[in-house]
């Protein structure tokens, strides 16, 4: 055996799947931190050690690519939004999971949030963090009906209330991602306060006093 070819590693070839992945992850990054329109093909390729045809292959274009990606991050931001509401729970505990694990995944996921929440209006389909978001407050309006009429309310109002919630919880989600220096559990015990006590005080018959 030769000197260089005992000191030189060997090369691993990466299968169809791996080079998808990787071109994901890579692309991702670089989404979440410039943006759609700042990000070419040319330096996808570049960062992921590849040519352009291979991420042409993989995903038809840049276009092609970003919906993946933002697919992605819809599903597994909903998947966890939706986990938080067990029947099992106490209405404070659901809310309180929901704004927890929201802030956790903009923590966790700051890239990924990015691309849901300021994405390209060309680039992407259909879903984004307004969609999510909407589709919360749906299973949160399931979630209240049965409480509003335990509390003698009318579950007829619960769209309404499930709108305000996950409005709110959807508002101070985007507000932190941009001013993650406040203390991330303080914000989740204030909105929590405010909105689960609005709840626990709301009027049987509420009516405008001002007009």
């Amino acid at each position: 055996m030769s000197a260089n070819s005992s000191s030189s590693p060997r090369r691993v070839r990466m299968s169809r799947a791996e080079r998808r992945e990787q071109l994901i992850r890579v692309a991702r990054q670089l989404f979440g931190t410039r943006g759609y329109d700042a990000v070419s093909v040319e330096e996808i390729a570049s960062a992921a050690g590849v040519s352009k045809p291979i991420v042409y292959e993989h995903f038809g274009g840049k276009e092609g690519l970003y919906q993946v990606i933002v697919d992605r991050e819809v599903k597994a931001l909903s998947d966890i939004l939706r986990s938080q509401m067990r029947p099992e729970h106490s209405a404070r505990a659901v809310l309180e999971g929901i704004v927890v694990t929201l802030l956790d995944f903009i923590e966790e996921n700051a890239d990924g949030f990015h691309l849901l929440a300021h994405q390209s209006p060309t680039a992407v389909r259909s879903e984004t963090f307004e969609t999510v978001m909407a589709d919360i407050a749906d299973q949160v309006t399931i979630f209240l009906a049965p409480l509003l009429e335990k509390q003698g309310l009318d579950p007829a109002s619960a769209p309404v209330y499930g709108q305000i919630l996950a409005g709110g919880v959807g508002q101070i989600g985007q507000w932190w991602s941009e001013n993650m220096q406040v203390d991330k559990k303080l914000v989740a015990a204030q909105v929590t306060n405010l909105l689960y006590l609005g709840l626990r005080g709301m009027e049987k018959d509420p009516q405008l006093q001002t007009r």
